[in-house]
C-alpha cells in the first residue's frame, strides 16, 4: 500500500478560525480558541493518522505587524511555516480584503507548493457576498484553490481534508502513528490556563501573561499540577488574583475541568501568580518560555 505524508501549514490574519479548523481536523482541542486576537502564540502541530497517510497540521499565530519581542518571535513561527509546507492553507474570513503583512502575501502568491484558500465563516454570509468574495480572492491569488467553509459548523471540513490527502506526496510517516502532537503535556496545561485568562480578563492583562507549569506528578488516579501565572507588573498581579482570590479561583476551576477531560483523570491544580518584569521584551525569558528557539 502506498503511504502519503506531509506538512500542512495553516496561516492567516488573527481570529479567522485557524485553531478551530486544526482542532476540527485533529478531533482534539490542541489549540486554544477565544474571540480575542493573538490567542495562538506558538506553532502547534496536530497529527492525523490513517492506515496509508499521516497529515501533520500546523497552527500558527495570526499575522500581525510586530510591536515587541514576543510578537517578533510569533511572526518567526509563521515564517517557518513557509519553509517546510507540502500544502499551504491560507485562511480568510468573509469580508476580509487583505493580509496584514504584504511580504507574507507575496510569499503566498509566489508559492511553488499547492495553496488552498479557505474562505471561512460562510455561515455568516449570503450567497451574493460569498460569490463576490470568491471572485475577489480568485483575482488576488490566481495560484490558489478556493474552498468556502465553516470550521465551526464543520461545513466542507471533510472535503478539504480529502483534498489535502490527494495533494500530499508519497512518503513514510514523520512521527510515530500513535502521536497526536509535538508538544509536551505541560504545554497544554499552560495553554488551557492561558485560555481561561483570555476569556475572563480584559485589555492588556491577557497579553501580559505567560504560564509556566513547575510541577507535574502523575499518580494512578490523579495528576497533581502546580502552575505559575507570570505577569509584568504588580498591578496586573492584583487583577489576576481578584477580590479575596475570587478571579484566580475561577480560572483554576475552569482550567481543572478542561484538563480532566483532556487527560481523562482527576486533576489537583495549584495556581500562583508572580511578577516577571517586562518578560515580553526579554530575550532570555522568551527563550525560557519556548519562543526564539
Amino acid at each position: 500500500m502506498k503511504h502519503k505524508a506531509g506538512f500542512v501549514n495553516i496561516i492567516g490574519n488573527p481570529n479567522v478560525g485557524k485553531s478551530t479548523l486544526m482542532n476540527a481536523f485533529v478531533g482534539e482541542k490542541l489549540s486554544i480558541i477565544t474571540s480575542k486576537a493573538q490567542t495562538t502564540r506558538h506553532r502547534i502541530l496536530g497529527i492525523v493518522n490513517g492506515d496509508d497517510f499521516q497529515v501533520v497540521f500546523s497552527d500558527t499565530p495570526g499575522i500581525i505587524k510586530p510591536a515587541y519581542e514576543l510578537q517578533e518571535s510569533m511572526m518567526g513561527f509563521v515564517k517557518s511555516a513557509f519553509e517546510d509546507a507540502d500544502v499551504l492553507i491560507y485562511m480568510v474570513e468573509i469580508g476580509e480584503q487583505e493580509l496584514k503583512d504584504e511580504a507574507f502575501f507575496k510569499k503566498i502568491t509566489n508559492s511553488k507548493i499547492p495553496v488552498l484558500l479557505l474562505l471561512n465563516k460562510i455561515d455568516k454570509s449570503d450567497q451574493e457576498q460569498l460569490e463576490n468574495q470568491v471572485q475577489l480572492w480568485a483575482q488576488k491569488l490566481p495560484n490558489a484553490e478556493i474552498i468556502p467553509i465553516s470550521a465551526l459548523e464543520g461545513f466542507q471540513v471533510k472535503e478539504v481534508f480529502n483534498r489535502i490527502i490527494e495533494l500530499l506526496p508519497e512518503s513514510p510517516p514523520f512521527y510515530p502513528k500513535d502521536q497526536l502532537t509535538d508538544k509536551p503535556e505541560r504545554f497544554f496545561i499552560n495553554e488551557t490556563i492561558r485560555e481561561k485568562i483570555l476569556l475572563h480578563y480584559k485589555k492588556e492583562i491577557p497579553y501580559a501573561v505567560e504560564v509556566d507549569t513547575e510541577e507535574f506528578f502523575e499518580e494512578e488516579n490523579i495528576i497533581r499540577i502546580r502552575s505559575v501565572i507570570m505577569v509584568e507588573r504588580e498591578t496586573q498581579k492584583g487583577i489576576i488574583i481578584g477580590h479575596k482570590g475570587s478571579a484566580l479561583k475561577r480560572v483554576g476551576v475552569e482550567a481543572r475541568k478542561d484538563l480532566e477531560k483532556f487527560f481523562g483523570k482527576q486533576i489537583h491544580l495549584e495556581l500562583y501568580v508572580k511578577v516577571n518584569k517586562n518578560w515580553r521584551s526579554n530575550q532570555n525569558q522568551l527563550k525560557r518560555f519556548g519562543y526564539n528557539n
